[in-house]
């Protein structure tokens, strides 16, 4: 029994090290080592949009956006035909473009 070496006469130890010696043949190769076209993994199909499919969603977010324009112009219309104080110059200009832009 070596006193430097606790683990020297340890059966138990000297198990596990030896299970462990293994030769290196027995770990599957990288990626970059495999030889076979055929093993690399073959590509996945993926949902693909086309481009009339994105052109057409962005033709209905066109016309969601103008119609929301449209509504919050039409808001402030209505607040400004609904004041019953007289509006100030900046006021009556763009209630005016907005009758004409609508009306």
């Amino acid at each position: 029994m070596d006193s430097r070496n606790p683990y020297s006469q340890s059966s138990s130890y000297m198990g596990l090290l030896n299970s462990q010696n293994f030769p290196y043949e027995s770990f599957p190769q990288f990626s970059s080592q495999q030889t076979d076209a055929g093993t690399q993994p073959e590509d996945t199909p993926v949902d693909r949009k086309s481009v009339a499919e994105y052109s057409t969603i962005w033709e209905m977010k066109k016309e969601d956006l103008m119609m929301k324009e449209k509504l919050s112009k039409l808001a402030i219309l209505d607040t400004l035909l609904a004041k019953k104080n007289p509006l100030t110059e900046a006021e009556e200009v763009v209630k005016n473009k907005l009758l004409a832009e609508y009306f």
